[in-house]
């Protein structure tokens, strides 16, 4: 079977939404207006509580970052340098981008209030791009951070403090960008991680747990939505208990006990009234169980985390 006709078969019996349609070939027409987009703010003479900017990445893929530079950086009086924090945004991995406002205002507010640099990603979506490339994008930048000459991060970012966060299906990216990083700490340098942030990150399996059961009706990400999802964003031919899905089948990737050997913190946010609680619950036990430094917790104080 072709990627093509792959492509269009899944898409078929995919529920209708107000964010996107399908093409005839099954790709994505993604409608922006529920979510608009934002431009970059760069002029430290703007009233915005964080300058931001646009860098392309990797042209081939079309992937960039906007990075956010917190205020506290422009004081000539001070030669600080900054948490910096490589965030992949929400969107269940099929729609909105680093441009979409709600998430240019998180990392503004984030750059703004611990304060940090924040490099968002602007990676690839399924079913265009189909996982691991999201994944692979997210590495990249962390290659392409430790190597680029960007001003903002040369001059203002410590590259001893780096943290991996994720929103949602950019929680899922994050969790597997930091597994591969785990890996290749070495190659990374002189950027150093000292951990990773997962806000509600998006996960799923085969069989339903307790929090899909109970809120199996509740409009925000049914069930039913949740597998479509995965359908359209994992490989071709594999179910919701692969590996990029389902984190704990299998006892866990193995590369979690380096979360360990490097001392790295990790949070896991979520919420009881979101489907994927007992998900993101199962997920936090299991690093535990492995000796991970976890932080679990409803409501979290980003910064007290970050600076600690």
């Amino acid at each position: 079977m072709s990627d093509t006709t792959a492509l269009c078969e899944s898409t078929t019996d995919f529920p209708q939404h107000p964010m996107f349609t399908f093409n005839s070939d099954g790709t994505m027409i993604r409608n922006h207006s529920l979510y608009p987009n934002t431009a970059a703010t760069p002029d430290p003479n703007d009233d915005t509580i964080a300058l931001s900017k646009d860098v392309p990445v990797n042209q081939s893929n079309n992937t960039w970052v906007r990075i956010f530079l917190p205020r506290q950086a422009l004081d000539s009086s001070t030669d600080t340098k900054f948490p910096l924090v490589v965030y992949t945004h929400g969107g269940g991995l099929l729609l909105l981008s680093a441009a979409t406002k709600i998430y240019h205002d998180l990392c503004s507010e984030i750059a703004a209030r611990v304060p940090a640099i924040i490099v968002s990603v602007d990676y690839r979506l399924a079913p265009e791009h189909r996982l691991p490339a999201a994944y692979d994008d997210a590495v990249e930048v962390l290659q392409w951070v430790k190597t680029t000459q960007e001003h903002w991060l040369r001059q203002y970012a410590d590259f001893s403090s780096c943290f991996i966060m994720g929103d949602s299906g950019g929680g899922n990216i994050a969790y597997h960008a930091a597994l591969q990083a785990a890996a290749q700490v070495d190659d990374l340098l002189p950027l150093k991680i000292k951990g990773l942030i997962l806000l509600k990150p998006f996960f799923g399996g085969v069989k339903r747990t307790e929090s899909e059961l109970r809120l199996a009706n509740q409009p925000i990400l049914p069930p039913p939505q949740t597998d479509f999802t995965w359908q359209l964003a994992l490989p071709i031919g594999a179910d919701r208990d692969h590996e990029y899905s389902n984190p704990i089948v299998g006892g866990g990737s193995k590369f979690l006990d380096q979360f360990r050997l490097l001392g790295w913190k990790v949070m896991v946010t979520g919420g009881s009234e979101d489907t994927l609680f007992d998900r993101q619950v199962e997920l936090a036990k299991l690093m535990e169980q492995k000796g991970v430094n976890v932080l679990e917790a409803l409501y979290v104080n980003i910064k007290k985390f970050i600076l600690s």
